[in-house]
């Protein structure tokens, strides 16, 4: 389980393991040093899909 923490409008997430080849493919095309930034912006954008969503 990952270890997430929320504080003053950051986002800090720790040991997290996504279990999705087609996302690791995705990401595999891309140079290596480019993965942090891709995964933070996927991150953003799919919480951001979600808002609204909490109280469902």
């Amino acid at each position: 389980m990952a270890d997430i923490q929320v504080e003053d409008g950051m986002i800090r997430i720790l040991n997290l393991e996504i279990q999705d080849p087609k996302a690791a493919a995705v990401l595999a095309a891309y140079p290596q040093a480019r993965w942090a930034e891709i995964t933070r912006r996927a991150v953003k954008i799919g919480l951001g899909y979600l808002k609204g969503g909490e109280n469902d």
